[in-house]
């Protein structure tokens, strides 16, 4: 999708949500300083709230999981019955 020369914020997120990742389910990635030139972050945040999505921050860039699922942090190892025992 081509981005029109006058980019609305609703322009921008149609973009941002058409790109074939979001599509899927997937997960896509902006800059947060891109968001809050084009739309404004809090109005990008209520527009995740409305779709249902998730989004985790790191280094100045938003990552938004495309899909009502839920979302875990994932951190060090994560030990199972079955790896400790091969300890």
């Amino acid at each position: 999708m081509t981005l029109p020369t006058e980019l609305t914020p609703q322009h921008w997120i149609t973009h941002v949500f058409s790109a074939k990742s979001a599509r899927e389910g997937g997960v896509v990635r902006r800059k947060i300083r891109d968001i809050e030139r084009y739309v404004g972050l809090d109005a990008f945040l209520e527009e995740l709230h409305r779709r249902g999505y998730h989004a985790v921050e790191n280094a100045g860039q938003l990552v938004i999981f495309c899909n009502q699922q839920p979302v875990r942090i994932m951190t060090g190892p994560i030990f199972s019955k079955r790896s400790i025992r091969n300890l």
